[in-house]
């Protein structure tokens, strides 16, 4: 059993011998060495990244400024696609709700055009004055029914006279509402339109 432990107390001394002796020395003589040439105004970091970034395996370990900046650059511009990603997909949304509504009106066009028919039918039946008056009457009454942004946006479209005829014939109320409805610079001309009419 001696001999056992003289064997292991053996073999442990070389490695003691070898930590002590070089590998602990070692590491107080590198930082010895950083310290001094820190004093000294040498800058040991960037001097051993450039070196490390030179060695194949140490080199995907070590980052340089550069590499820093590079990626910096990278997730900036994924940022920037990402943002403009989003925006596509905002601007397809309100492609998507314009057609929608075209469609909305086209729909309302049509069925303005149908009641005009019926309004045209109407008149043939009855005399020339009192079916053009029934024809107003009936337009006038579908345009108060009507919600006013879509009486607005079927009226922009119409010709000046015939949007006069109908404003003038539908109650202040919802002449207001409708007008409020309009774009600006079209409720002005409308506006404009119907004094010149009372005049």
């Amino acid at each position: 059993m001696k001999e056992n432990t003289k064997d292991q107390s053996k073999k442990m001394n070389p490695i003691l011998w070898f930590l002590f002796a070089i590998v602990i020395p070692l590491i107080i003589v590198v930082i010895l060495a950083v310290i001094i040439m820190g004093v000294a105004g040498f800058n040991v970091m960037d001097w051993a990244k450039d070196k490390g970034n030179t060695i194949p395996i140490i080199s995907d370990m070590v980052t340089t400024d550069d590499e820093k900046a590079a990626e910096r650059d990278e997730q900036q511009v994924k940022a920037a696609l990402d943002s403009k990603d989003n925006e596509i997909i905002e601007l397809n949304r309100n492609i998507s709700d314009l057609e929608a509504t075209i469609q909305l009106l086209e729909q309302e066009i049509l069925k303005l055009e149908n009641s005009q028919q019926t309004a045209e039918d109407v008149e043939d039946t009855s005399t020339e004055e009192n079916s053009e008056d029934e024809r107003i009457d009936i337009v006038i009454r579908s345009y108060e029914e009507m919600k006013s942004k879509q009486a607005a946006l079927i009226l922009q479209n119409m010709e000046n006279d015939t949007a006069v005829l109908i404003l003038q014939g539908v109650s202040n109320e919802v002449r207001g509402d409708i007008l409020e409805a309009m774009a600006p610079e079209n409720a002005a001309e409308f506006t404009q339109l119907l004094l010149t009419e009372e005049n």
